[in-house]
C-alpha cells in the first residue's frame, strides 16, 4: 500500500510538471485576468471571456460598460484578489475542464468604499495548441447586484453653501430667495416675437440668445426653458406680466452689502471646465457654482461643503439597493471680525472717489473694515440684467475690479512716524534735539546732482522731532535717514514688517522698500524716509504700524476671523514705551497744531498723521497726481484706527480732503 501511494505521488508530481510545461493552469490564467482587472485593462479582460460570454456580452457591452461605470462612479484604489486552487482542487479542475474561484473586490468610489465577494468560473476551451482557460463572465463581475439586470444610478444631494457673516452675525454672503426666469414656448401668445423682445429688454439678454435657448434640442412647447436668475423683486413683477414668462423661486447667493464689501467678500460663479479639471475628481459637476474672487474663493474649501452621494441599483418591481452612500455635508459658516456698519460707512464716505481704507481695533488687532473704491456689485454679476457687464467693468477707467486694499501704494508723509520710530530706536534721532534747517530745499552734495528735497514751510528755529511731525518736514526726515544710512533704515523698515508676508487670513501684497528690496543711493534713501520713491505699503499694514505707538512699542497682529486669538503681537519691542508715548503726543499735536488741524473738532479728540504721495517722475514735475492719506484714531478711546487713501486729491485740498472723511467715520463709530 505504501509503495502504491509513493508511486501515485510521483505520478501526480510528474503530471503537474508536465502541465506546467505544456499548458497554462487555471491558477495562472485567472491570476493574469485579475492583474488585468486591477490595471483597468478591460479589452484584455474581454479577450479572456469564454465563447459563450463573448457572444452574450460583446465588447461594447462589457468593455465599454466597465469603463463608463468606473469613470462615472470615479472608481479608484481598485484591489481584486483571489486564492489559487490547492493541489487537489487543481487536479480535479484539470480533469473536468472547469475551475471555480471565489474572489474579493475592494474599491473606492465617489460615494465611498464598495466591497463585494463573487465567484468566477473558468472553463477549458479550444483545440490542442489553442486550448486554454477562459472566464465565464457575467455582469455580476461589475457588481453582484446587477447579475440579473438592473440600472446603476448615481444620486446626489447638493450641500448648502456656508454663509459669510460679520462679527455680529450679519450676513455678508447669504443663501436667499432669487427668481429663476424662463419661458414656456407655447404660452408666448399671439405675438411671440414681441414678447421675446420685451423679455430681452427687461432681463438684459439678447433676443438671439433667447432664441438659441428656445431652439435647444430638448425643448418642447410645454417645457420651461430657463433664461436667467434675477434678484430684483420689482423686475420680477414686471416680467410676470409678459406672455410666456414663468418664474420659479429658488435659493441663490445674495450679497446684502453690494458694492461696499464686494472686493472683500467676492462672489461665486458658474464653474468652468478648467476649474473642474484642476479639482479633485467628483468634487464638482458642470452645473456647480464656485468661489471666483474674494473670500468666496479664498474659503471655497470651507464654504462649499460636500455633496451627498448614493450609488443605487434599481430593478423594476424591487426595492433599490444602495451600493455606497456618503452623507451630505453642508458648508461651514465663516464669521469675520468685520463690522458691516463700519464697512458700509467707510465705503460710502468715498462717494465717487477712488481709494482704499483699512479700519482696525488697534488694541485687539481685529479688522473692522477693508474697503476698495470704486467697486462692483456682486449681485449684478450673479443676477444682473446689464448686457455686456464685464466689458463695462473692464473698460471703466476708474478700475472698479481693482482690489485696492490688497495692493500697495506710496504712503507719503504718513510714513514719517515709522521713520521717527526707527531713528529713535537706533539712536539717530533724539526727540529733544533740534537741528538747523535753512530754506525750503536741501541737497546733500554733488552726488545728488540737481535733486533737492523740498518742504512745505520753513522753520522758525531748530527743528526737533515734534516740530518735524507737526509741520511734516521732509528735510528733517531726509537728513536723519541719510545720517543713519541705508542699512540701518532698511533694517528698521524690515523690523516693521516690510518685505515680509503679513500674518493675515486674506492675501495682502507685501509692503516693499523698493523693487529690489534695497536702497542703493542717498537720494532714494531721502525719498523713502518720507514715504516717496519706490517705497510702497498697503493700507492695512500702514494701520498696523501705528499700533506700535498705541501698544508701548509692540505692533499688533491682525485678525480677520472671530475664531482667531486676538491681542497677539506681530512685532515686539520696536521702540520703548516712553518713545511710543512721545510719538503719541506728537500725533495729537499734528491735529491740534499741524497739518491735520481740520480734525481738531470739539466733540471728539482725534490724533493722527496726514500724508500726500506725489505721483511724479522728477522733483520739478508739478503735473503729476497726488494721493491724500490720513491715519487717525480717537485719542482717548483708541478703539478704532483708520488708514485711508483717496486718489487724485491735488485740486481738492490734498490730504485734508481725506481727513474730512476719516473724521466722519470716527465720529459715527459708536
Amino acid at each position: 500500500m505504501k509503495k502504491f501511494t509513493l508511486l501515485f505521488s510521483i505520478f501526480f508530481i510528474a503530471f503537474l510538471v508536465a502541465c506546467s510545461e505544456d499548458e497554462v493552469t487555471p491558477n495562472e490564467r485567472f491570476d493574469t485576468y485579475i492583474k488585468q482587472w486591477n490595471d483597468y485593462e478591460f479589452e484584455k479582460m474581454h479577450a479572456m471571456f469564454s465563447t459563450e460570454a463573448k457572444e452574450t456580452y460583446p465588447a461594447e457591452e462589457s468593455v465599454d460598460r466597465y469603463a463608463k461605470i468606473y469613470e462615472d462612479l470615479t472608481i479608484s484604489d481598485l484591489e481584486v484578489s483571489f486564492k489559487p486552487l490547492k493541489e487537489e482542487q487543481l487536479e480535479s479542475a484539470m480533469k473536468e475542464g472547469t475551475a471555480i474561484f471565489p474572489f474579493s473586490v475592494q474599491m473606492e468610489s465617489i460615494a465611498g468604499p464598495i466591497n463585494f465577494e463573487y465567484e468566477a468560473t473558468l472553463v477549458k476551451q479550444g483545440e490542442e495548441d489553442d486550448e486554454n482557460w477562459f472566464v465565464q463572465w457575467d455582469p455580476g463581475f461589475i457588481f453582484p447586484q446587477i447579475k440579473d439586470g438592473g440600472e446603476i444610478n448615481l444620486r446626489t444631494e447638493p450641500p448648502i453653501r456656508g454663509e459669510i457673516q460679520d462679527r455680529n452675525q450679519m450676513p455678508l454672503a447669504m443663501n436667499a430667495t432669487v427668481y429663476e426666469v424662463g419661458i414656456v414656448p407655447e404660452k408666448l401668445g399671439d405675438n411671440p416675437e414681441a414678447s421675446k423682445d420685451k423679455i430681452a429688454g427687461l432681463i438684459g439678454m439678447s433676443k438671439e440668445n433667447i432664441d438659441s435657448a428656445l431652439n435647444a434640442g430638448w425643448v418642447e412647447p410645454h417645457l420651461f426653458v430657463r433664461l436667467k436668475t434675477i434678484h430684483n423683486e420689482d423686475l420680477q413683477s414686471q416680467l410676470i406680466q409678459v406672455d410666456g414668462v414663468m418664474i420659479d423661486e429658488v435659493t441663490g447667493r445674495v450679497y446684502p452689502s453690494g458694492e461696499a464689501a464686494a472686493h472683500l467678500v467676492g462672489n461665486i460663479g458658474q464653474i468652468t471646465a478648467e476649474e473642474i479639471e484642476e479639482s479633485e475628481p467628483g468634487i464638482y459637476g458642470p452645473n456647480d457654482m464656485i468661489g471666483k474672487r474674494g473670500l468666496e474663493k479664498w474659503y471655497e474649501e470651507r464654504l462649499k461643503g460636500e455633496k451627498g452621494t448614493r450609488i443605487i441599483v434599481s430593478k423594476d418591481g424591487e426595492e433599490d439597493v444602495i451600493l455606497a452612500e456618503k452623507e451630505v455635508k453642508n458648508g461651514e459658516n465663516v464669521t469675520l471680525t468685520i463690522d458691516i456698519i463700519v464697512q458700509e460707512r467707510v465705503y460710502e464716505s468715498f462717494g465717487e472717489d477712488a481709494g482704499t481704507a483699512a479700519a482696525i481695533d488697534p488694541k485687539s488687532g481685529e479688522t473692522l473694515a477693508l474697503v476698495s473704491s470704486p467697486a462692483f456689485d456682486p449681485n449684478e454679476i450673479l443676477h444682473g440684467t446689464t448686457q455686456n457687464l464685464w466689458e463695462e467693468l473692464q473698460n471703466d477707467e476708474n478700475e472698479p475690479m481693482l482690489n485696492r486694499f490688497s495692493a500697495t501704494f506710496a504712503p507719503g508723509s504718513v510714513l514719517k512716524p515709522v521713520t521717527a520710530a526707527i531713528g529713535l530706536q537706533n539712536g539717530t534721532i533724539d526727540a529733544d534735539e533740534g537741528i538747523e534747517i535753512q530754506g525750503k530745499t536741501w541737497s546733500n552734495g554733488e552726488g545728488w546732482g540737481d535733486y533737492e528735497v523740498r518742504r512745505v514751510s520753513e522753520s522758525s528755529g531748530p527743528v526737533d522731532l515734534s516740530n518735524a511731525l507737526i509741520r511734516s518736514d521732509n528735510i528733517y526726515f531726509a537728513m536723519k535717514a541719510v545720517e543713519m544710512g541705508n542699512e540701518a533704515f532698511v533694517s528698521g523698515l524690515e523690523n516693521f514688517g516690510f518685505g515680509e508676508d503679513m500674518p493675515f487670513e486674506y492675501p495682502i501684497s507685501t509692503s516693499t522698500v523698493s523693487s529690489s528690496g534695497t536702497i542703493d543711493d542717498e537720494v532714494s534713501l531721502a525719498n523713502a524716509s518720507y514715504g516717496q520713491g519706490e517705497l510702497e505699503i498697503s493700507a492695512l499694514h500702514l494701520a498696523l504700524t501705528y499700533t506700535a505707538f498705541l501698544n508701548d512699542g509692540n505692533m499688533i497682529q491682525p485678525t480677520l476671523l472671530t475664531s482667531e486669538e486676538t491681542g497677539q503681537i506681530w512685532k515686539e519691542e520696536l521702540i520703548s514705551a516712553d518713545q511710543a508715548h512721545t510719538i503719541l503726543d506728537d500725533l495729537r499735536s499734528v491735529v491740534t497744531e499741524g497739518t491735520a488741524s481740520i480734525a481738531n473738532i470739539d466733540d471728539l479728540s482725534i490724533s493722527g498723521k496726514t500724508g500726500t504721495a506725489e505721483l511724479k517722475l522728477t522733483s520739478d514735475d508739478d503735473s503729476g497726481k497726488e494721493n491724500g492719506w490720513f491715519v487717525g484714531y480717537p485719542t482717548d478711546d483708541q478703539d478704532i484706527l483708520v488708514a485711508m487713501m483717496v486718489e487724485d486729491t491735488k485740486d481738492r485740498g490734498g490730504s485734508s480732503y481725506t481727513v474730512e472723511k476719516v473724521i466722519e467715520i470716527l465720529k459715527n463709530f459708536k
